[in-house]
């Protein structure tokens, strides 16, 4: 085991910062997910997997609830009053069990993807326990264990500011650290973000796209900045929306442009995924002759701007080309492209080794799949499958119909961390090959089943005493 001494230093920066927000547990963990390229330490003996500095702060969190007094009796509570936590637990347990047997069970019986020998290379091979099955699981689990701890601070005291003020720093972190990173390249420093990136794995960070730098910011390559800018755009495009917070409107502004400036594929197809619900929500306002003040700023901005991209044209029609050549060759051509067949075999191979397994799965980290809900039924099966559409129910649902019982500003975050985690998973289905669902999925899940969970017990005493319900208006008529 090789400790990071970089990564350390990272990570004593942000508890330094969270101390600062109140909340160094919280508001790191959310903050750390920033630093997608910077490891705490290498483990040779796993296959040399590198724990990014997001897995020190999740483990401290899960600690911090451990050790509290009464932590069994707060966990009866939990899992009494959110009951999706059980189908949690049973997904983890099914993951476990899976990655360790399934492997050996089904073992020469089907063909799978893993990392190759030769650094950043992926080959086929016959199905056999791997280090990924190690990893792969345990981040998962931890993933799980988060949201449980998460669920258990979340349920006795009103922490609504520090998931805020997470995931406002952690969009702050990332842009700045695009930004940073399109400038040092444009200006020709290269990588000035090289000492950070302590990971093991392979770094595609100082590569051109016809005339353009792709951009990674803290992250290992493109694909990975583009994910995340979408999900970090998702959060704050929502609360500025919400709330009409200045920082928020920035912040979204700054990633937007990030995101089109990436070269990614992932988000430019996220993109436009992404903009089909926030397109239905301004026609449905302007046919409803409600819309407001920001949705007309958004029309008035793209009018301006495909006005301007017209005139330039019309000046010089050359003028956009390297950008047209850009999104042919990412977005239009990337299915015959070399690097798109090549992962579209893997999903083949990913949902053979499914029928193969007779829907049972290879088990968690035995393969590499170009999507994520395709890696979830080749590597969990039909019933981990079943079982991850619950998780992912209740994140899509969000607050539902009890959203009324919420203050305003509660409303606003959960609503704004709910469309983060649904970017996510927009964006690993476009090219994640891992069945995990990342730690802004876990989050999310926490704070949504937390929240409703209050709403709910906010419903029985408003509907119980009438002293509740005075204090409930109250309380709203003070957040308008």
């Amino acid at each position: 085991m090789q400790i990071s001494f970089v990564g350390l230093l990272v990570c004593a920066g942000i508890l330094l910062i969270g101390y600062y927000c109140r909340g160094p547990l919280i508001v790191g963990l959310i903050a750390s997910l920033a630093f997608g390229a910077t490891a705490l330490m290498t483990l040779g003996s796993i296959g040399g997997s590198s724990p990014l500095i997001y897995t020190f702060f999740a483990a401290l969190l899960v600690i911090a609830v451990v050790i509290r007094p009464r932590i069994w009796r707060d966990l009866g509570n939990v899992f009494g009053k959110i009951r999706p936590l059980w189908v949690l637990c049973g997904l983890m347990i099914y993951a476990v069990v899976a990655a360790w047997l399934f492997p050996r069970l089904f073992a020469g019986q089907t063909s799978v993807f893993v990392q190759g020998a030769i650094r950043g290379g992926v080959v086929e091979a016959s199905l056999a326990p791997v280090s990924g099955n190690i990893t792969q699981t345990g981040y998962f689990v931890l993933g799980g264990l988060t949201a449980i701890a998460l669920c258990v601070l979340l349920l006795y005291e009103d922490r609504i500011d520090r998931i805020r003020r997470g995931f406002l720093l952690w969009s702050g972190l990332h842009a700045g650290m695009g930004l940073l990173d399109l400038i040092g390249k444009s200006a020709g420093a290269g990588d000035v973000l090289r000492p950070i990136r302590t990971a093991s794995y392979a770094m595609l960070t100082e590569v051109m796209e016809g005339r353009f730098w792709r951009i990674t910011g803290a992250n290992s390559e493109a694909s990975a900045f583009g994910g995340i800018s979408l999900a970090c755009l998702a959060f704050c495009y929502v609360y500025w929306r919400k709330t009409k917070s200045q920082l928020a409107q920035g912040l979204s502004a700054v990633l937007l442009a990030l995101a089109v400036l990436s070269t990614s594929s992932t988000a430019y197809v996220g993109l436009a995924i992404l903009s089909i619900p926030v397109a239905f929500s301004i026609l449905r306002s302007f046919l409803s002759s409600r819309i407001d003040r920001d949705e007309i700023l958004i029309v008035a901005f793209l009018a301006s701007a495909a006005a301007g991209a017209l005139a330039i044209t019309l000046y010089d029609e050359d003028f956009f080309a390297p950008f047209v050549h850009l999104i042919d060759s990412m977005v239009l051509n990337k299915s015959t492209s070399i690097s798109g067949q090549e992962r579209a075999y893997w999903n083949i191979k990913s949902l053979q080794a499914l029928v193969d397994t007779s829907g049972l799965g290879v088990g968690l980290g035995s393969s590499r799949a170009s999507s994520w809900p395709i890696a979830v039924a080749s590597q969990l099966g039909l019933a981990g499958g079943l079982m991850m559409a619950t998780l992912l129910a209740v994140v899509f649902r969000g607050m539902g119909s009890l959203k009324g019982y919420v203050d305003p500003e509660t409303n606003a975050v959960v609503s704004s961390v709910r469309a983060s985690a649904l970017a996510s998973v927009v964006t690993g289905s476009l090219g994640s090959g891992s069945a995990d669902p990342g730690m802004i999925f876990f989050i999310a899940f926490a704070v949504i089943s937390v929240s409703r969970a209050r709403a709910r017990r906010q419903r029985y005493t408003q509907h119980t005493s009438p002293l509740g319900q005075l204090a409930f208006e109250g309380r709203q008529q003070y957040f308008v």
